[in-house]
């Protein structure tokens, strides 16, 4: 079955100044799979993702989504459209437990509204209900039961990159942006974020595409590999390909001199 694209970036370009972050930069996400990015620090990642995800606008180029152009559309207005993205340092309410943590992610829930907190409070008080079983499924999934009423502040920092995970399950995901998952992860916990990721894409139809430097873990997650080096797509192709093509070896070769 041939898979569409989800996601397409065209001839996208932004500068910081005389700083050319990202390149007239090319690629395609296809429905249903899992993208490695990868290049040398300073090959414009990040930036790419903040593009993609609406945190920046670019100078030029654009970004489809659905074949929908979403160039520049803030980040608030691209998650009501199913795109998410977790961060390398994980953005959690350390005062919240892991469950209150889950049920803040749906938006637009009865209870934001003052007027039907305190007139509607059967239809809150169900809506409440929902959120939290949903809450506890996802809980499950994850293998964080026994952490459930856990300050989310208390967890270990692989736990917290569960719990972003987590929230991306809370509502119709349909594009994740993993930005360095496994950074600061011990290998145990590492093993069981890659399963998890696996199963939602498997099971659930979940699309990702994730910056990653462990080239095991990369090799072991994702279907293509992309490799950006100075802001623009230097090759693509299966981690066995990757590995071996001369340009990527060449231009990781120089990545300590890029910041």
């Amino acid at each position: 079955m041939i898979k569409n694209d989800i996601l397409k970036v065209e001839k996208l370009s932004k500068n910081f100044g005389g700083l050319l972050a990202v390149n007239n930069c090319s690629l395609k996400i296809k429905r249903g799979t899992i993208t490695g990015i990868i290049g040398p620090n300073g090959s414009g990642k990040s930036t790419l993702f903040n593009l993609i995800a609406g945190s920046l606008k670019p100078n030029s180029g654009k970004v489809l989504f659905n074949n929908e152009d979403i160039t520049g559309i803030p980040s608030y207005d691209l998650f009501s459209k199913g795109i998410l993205r977790t961060f390398q340092i994980a953005h959690e309410f350390s005062n919240l437990t892991v469950v209150e943590n889950l049920m803040m992610v749906p938006g637009n829930q009865v209870g934001e509204n003052l007027v039907n907190a305190l007139f509607a409070r059967n239809k809150f008080k169900k809506e409440e209900e929902i959120i939290r079983s949903k809450a506890y499924e996802v809980i499950e999934f994850l293998n964080l039961k026994h952490l459930s009423n856990e300050p989310a502040g208390n967890l270990s920092g692989g736990q917290k990159k569960l719990l972003e995970l987590g929230r991306t399950m809370m509502v119709e995901s349909k594009l994740v942006l993993l930005d360095e998952v496994g950074a600061g992860v011990n290998r145990t916990l590492l093993k069981e974020l890659g399963n998890a990721i696996l199963k939602l894409n498997r099971e659930k139809g979940y699309t990702f595409c994730m910056i990653e430097h462990d080239m095991d873990f990369i090799s072991r997650m994702c279907d293509s590999i992309i490799v950006l080096s100075e802001g623009s797509v230097l090759f693509e192709g299966k981690s066995d390909e990757v590995k071996k093509n001369e340009l990527v070896i060449e231009s990781y070769l120089g990545r300590s001199e890029k910041k």
